[in-house]
């Protein structure tokens, strides 16, 4: 198993030091869709992830949605991405999704099945998997769990549009594991994080992980999982990555 931290290249020495895998990286800091000119970055570590895929100024459900916008800009966020080799983006982007209030949610819903039809080709094209991300409802109101993604997974039936699984929002929605055991033949990416105050793994020490990783590995997850909670860089990015790494063979 490959345990990374979301994370820029800044953080890049400490977590090599400290025997991290990868880093997950922001599509909007290191990719720059909506700017025409991009240079490849130089890595220092590598980054296989990267989330935020598309920012709130680009909204993908409601009643001001361009396709033509939003092709143009998967089409940089996308091609960009196979050049850094990144293979996995991770579509939470609740600004972007978030339905708007009066506005139709039957309409909402086939608006994101559209948008995931029409990007679905061009992650095919560029080698990358887009992973949906149930968030909680303090931060959208549409795809709060496991559950709800997995109907555009199976409604999409594409090699290329596939589930993750955040600990930190599928603990605050109060999901059943059964829903995570369910969905484990498409999940293609996880996020961990404790429920309380989404710090990294063992920094307040009040949530148990083994439980939620034991369905991973009975369901033969062999992917990458990439922690998205605070924690002091100087103080805790070792004993997080230890933390995880237990919990993960005590499952």
């Amino acid at each position: 198993m490959k345990f990374g931290v979301c994370s820029g290249q800044k953080n890049a020495p400490a977590a090599q030091q400290a025997g991290w895998d990868f880093l997950e990286e922001n599509v909007q800091s290191l990719l720059k869709g909506s700017e025409a000119h991009w240079v490849v970055p130089q890595l220092q570590m590598p980054v296989p992830s990267a989330n935020s895929m598309v920012p709130a100024h680009i909204p993908i459900v409601g009643p001001n949605v361009s396709h033509e916008q939003l092709i143009g800009y998967m089409t940089n966020v996308l091609s960009r991405a196979s050049q850094v080799g990144i293979r996995t983006v991770v579509f939470g982007s609740g600004g972007a999704r978030n339905v708007p209030e009066g506005f139709n949610r039957h309409k909402a819903v086939d608006q994101i099945t559209e948008f995931l039809n029409l990007i679905a080709p061009l992650a095919r094209l560029n080698g990358i998997t887009i992973v949906i991300e149930p968030l909680n409802r303090k931060e959208c109101n549409i795809i709060n769990s496991v559950k709800e993604a997995m109907t555009y997974v199976k409604v999409l039936n594409h090699p290329n549009i596939q589930c993750l699984v955040d600990s930190y929002h599928f603990w605050l929605e109060d999901e059943p594991l059964e829903n995570l055991e369910a969905a484990m033949p498409w999940i293609r990416h996880v996020h961990v994080a404790d429920k309380e105050g989404r710090v990294a793994p063992g920094v307040s020490g009040q949530s148990d992980y083994r439980p939620f990783f034991k369905v991973l590995k009975q369901g033969g997850y062999d992917h990458l999982i990439a922690v998205e909670g605070r924690f002091d860089w100087e103080k805790d990015v070792k004993s997080t990555l230890e933390r995880l790494k237990e919990d993960w063979a005590a499952a």
